[in-house]
C-alpha cells in the first residue's frame, strides 16, 4: 500500500513566515503528532514564496519553495460531488478531476450534500444578511478560516445553492491570498 503523504503550504514574505501557529495545528491534527515548522522553513528570499511542506505520520520529508503569483479567480462552475478530503493530502487526484470541469471557468466551487464546501484550492465564505458565513462543512478546515473564525470575523452556518447566489459578495481564502473579496464574480451550472 502506497504510504499517505500530506502537506502544507505557508506564506513567506520578506523572511516572515504566516500563520504558523495554525499550521502546526493542523499538522498536529492530522497525523497526531507535534511539528515546529518553524525549524524547517528558511526562506530563500526577500519575494512572496508559497514554501510547501510535504510530510507523512512520522516525519517532515521535504520542504520546496516556489515564487508566488496570485491568480485572479473571478468565474465559477458549480460541481456536484460527494468527495472527502478532510485532510491536505499530498495526492489531490480527486480534486483535480473536479477541477477539470470548470470548462471556461477559473474554478469551481464543490457542492457536497446540496451544501457549498470550497473551491478547488481555497474555503470560500458568502456575505450573505449582513455576516460573513463559511460553510460549516468545508472540505478542508483551512489555517486562514480557523484564524478568522477564532477573531469572530467569520461565522460557520451551512451555505445553500440559493444562498450562495444571493450573496452580496464572495471571498476566497487560503494561506497565500488570505481573504480575497469578490465582488465581481460569475457561477455557472
Amino acid at each position: 500500500m502506497e504510504e499517505i503523504k500530506y502537506f502544507e503550504t505557508i506564506k513567506c514574505d520578506d523572511y516572515e513566515i504566516f500563520n504558523l501557529d495554525y499550521h502546526n495545528k493542523r499538522v498536529a491534527n492530522t497525523i497526531g503528532l507535534n511539528f515546529n515548522l518553524q525549524e524547517y522553513i528558511y526562506p530563500l528570499s526577500a519575494d512572496l514564496l508559497r514554501c510547501k511542506i510535504i510530510y507523512n505520520k512520522d516525519e517532515i520529508i521535504d520542504v520546496q519553495y516556489f515564487p508566488y503569483e496570485k491568480k485572479e479567480i473571478n468565474s465559477f462552475k458549480l460541481v456536484y460531488d460527494d468527495i472527502n478530503y478532510s485532510k491536505k493530502y499530498l495526492n489531490r487526484d480527486t480534486l483535480d478531476k473536479l477541477y477539470e470541469q470548470k470548462n471556461d471557468c477559473d474554478d469551481v466551487i464543490i457542492i457536497k450534500n446540496n451544501i457549498v464546501t470550497d473551491t478547488s484550492i481555497a474555503n470560500i465564505a458568502i456575505f450573505y444578511e449582513n455576516q460573513w458565513i463559511t460553510s460549516k462543512n468545508c472540505l478542508l478546515k483551512g489555517t486562514t478560516r480557523d484564524r478568522l473564525i477564532n477573531d469572530k470575523f467569520l461565522i460557520e452556518k451551512d451555505i445553500s445553492v440559493k444562498m450562495l447566489k444571493k450573496a452580496s459578495k464572495i471571498a476566497l481564502m487560503n494561506a497565500m491570498i488570505g481573504f480575497d473579496i469578490k465582488e465581481d464574480y460569475s457561477f455557472s451550472e
